[in-house]
């Protein structure tokens, strides 16, 4: 493809994105699908700047309001080319009008040529939160959160995340997974937090090694990693998965039992959960119980839970502020509940499992979220209303398995800036009576 086909591409895609209610991942993957004739290269090309305009929404809407062009995906792009380096002259031989290319500039978008030429994407009298991404309704709590590192965390989270991989210790060890995918040309180094975890250097394609069609690895962030590593779980426990979706932690889960033991994975999302069952198969795991609570018959052996579980894990519904470096449309888009309705369910379903948990027992909750209301506050909350539960502190709780404890606190609370993982919350709490 031409750049300006590649260019007009982009244009369309971000026109499904502002007009669609789906994320903005899977609007890519469905327009991308229909045009086969897009070889991988182009297609490379055009997901980085799509990804990379979107995570300059707010730079670039400074820009055109400040220029006085109209703001659309189109604009945003000539913007986004001049603004990244791109001159005038570049930008107006790829608008030429010509089959798949852009039609030409009008006379407003001269007009933006000259007044960008030679401009950065960012500006000294651009305000903080727009300088760093952060939208309007986040830019309150997130301040009062980081306080004065508000500006370096906020740009942590401008760049593309890392390709992390959890070692599927049940077929093979890290050390034997290493040497597995450097031999399909993957070099990793150890992550220095989960202790089954890998870090790919670049961004290797992995459905074409040997480990990721094996099932020796699965692609999942150190903070992901670490959430499951908390719940401290041990062969033969009977253990709840409660919003295990599509089996990330589950998996986790399972490795650390070595097969022994049972855990039962509950969600409210049939497809979710039949996404999980095909993961299970391949990394040879058996010790999974899959069960949708869309079926009335699993509500009721929900019910009959009581003083079951050595541990419940609550990987709750959440904002998914913490990966905004991943999914940087979240920060504009809404596509569920808003954030008020996400914390009635959060708490509601801590509530609805505190009496699953045997005494002595934990229960494990954790977001992808940086926000104190679905994080402390939610487990202050809990607490009121639960006294038989007690905060179990993260690093009292850390299993040494021969890497560092990423935080020395009563909650664990990542973030890119500060390890190199996407944004998580996670709190252990134990029954005592």
């Amino acid at each position: 493809m031409r750049d300006g086909a590649r260019i007009q591409t982009s244009i369309d895609i971000l026109e499904k994105i502002s007009n669609g209610k789906t994320p903005m991942d899977n609007t890519i993957r469905d327009y991308l699908h229909h045009k086969r004739y897009i070889g991988s290269k182009d297609r490379k090309a055009i997901v980085e700047m799509v990804y990379d305009i979107v995570r300059a929404t707010a730079r670039l809407g400074w820009w055109l309001k400040r220029i006085k062009l109209v703001d659309t995906p189109r604009s945003r792009a000539i913007a986004f080319l001049l603004l990244n380096g791109s001159s005038p002259y570049d930008v107006t031989i790829r608008f030429t009008g010509e089959q798949y290319c852009p039609d030409e500039l009008d006379s407003d978008e001269q007009k933006a040529l000259e007044n960008l030429e030679g401009k950065t994407l960012s500006h000294d009298d651009m305000p903080d939160a727009v300088r760093v991404e952060c939208p309007e309704w986040a830019a309150e709590s997130l301040t009062d959160l980081f306080g004065d590192d508000f500006v370096g965390q906020m740009e942590a989270m401008l760049t593309p995340a890392q390709i992390d991989l959890r070692v599927n210790t049940i077929k093979l060890t890290v050390e034997q997974a290493k040497d597995s995918l450097a031999k399909d040309g993957v070099e990793t180094t150890r992550t220095i937090y989960a202790p089954y975890g890998l870090r790919a250097i670049g961004k290797p394609y992995m459905s074409a090694t040997k480990a990721f069609h094996k099932g020796f690895v699965e692609i999942q962030d150190e903070g992901s990693q670490l959430i499951a590593h908390l719940c401290g779980v041990q062969p033969g426990m009977r253990v709840m998965d409660f919003c295990a979706g599509g089996g990330g932690k589950t998996l986790g889960l399972a490795a650390a039992m070595e097969g022994k033991g049972i855990i039962f994975a509950l969600d409210n999302n049939s497809r979710r959960l039949e996404k999980g069952r095909r993961r299970y198969k391949k990394a040879d795991v058996h010790n999974v119980e899959v069960r949708s609570l869309e079926d009335e018959k699993n509500r009721k052996w929900l019910r009959r839970q009581k003083d079951a579980m050595d541990v419940v894990l609550v990987d709750a519904p959440c904002s998914s502020s913490g990966t905004w470096r991943r999914n940087p449309d979240c920060r504009w888009f809404t596509y569920g509940p808003t954030l008020e309705e996400i914390q009635t369910i959060q708490a509601e379903i801590l509530a609805r499992v505190a009496d699953k948990v045997k005494i002595g027992g934990r229960l494990v909750y954790a977001t992808c979220s940086l926000f104190r209301a679905e994080n402390e506050d939610q487990i202050e909350k809990f607490l009121k209303a639960q006294s038989n539960y007690k905060i179990i502190p993260v690093h009292g709780a850390w299993e040494d398995k021969g890497t560092a404890c990423p935080v020395q606190s009563d909650f664990m609370r990542l973030t890119p800036k500060d390890h190199e993982t996407d944004g998580f919350f996670t709190a252990i709490l134990e029954r005592t009576e």
